[in-house]
């Protein structure tokens, strides 16, 4: 059995860093995602990380553990308040925000 990894990439307003993102699950590349796009792949049972990127651009790594037949979702953009904004050319993983939903 599996579970499966929804990603939501949606922003209201303006979004700068409005490029497509890939998804990086458990250090490898399993996709990519488009502004205003979801995806929905399945994901093996137990406990895996995830983080999106775009070039240099990053989220913070989160960590998530997955269920027989469950769907774990995640929203994910690259609108920051301003503070964040610019701090994020210094440090590049705060970038990309990922949360979960």
């Amino acid at each position: 059995m599996s579970a499966t990894l929804k990603l939501t990439h949606k922003a209201i307003g303006v979004e700068v860093r409005r490029g497509t993102f890939d998804v990086v699950v458990d250090g490898e590349r399993v996709g990519s995602l488009q502004m205003n796009d979801t995806i929905e792949m399945p994901i093996e049972l137990g406990h895996h990380t995830l983080q999106i990127r775009d070039g240099r651009n990053l989220s913070r790594t989160l960590t998530f553990d997955a269920t027989e037949c469950q769907v774990v979702a995640f929203r994910c953009t690259g609108k920051r308040l301003l503070p964040i904004f610019l701090l994020s050319f210094v440090v590049p993983r705060l970038a990309l925000s990922l949360r979960p939903e």
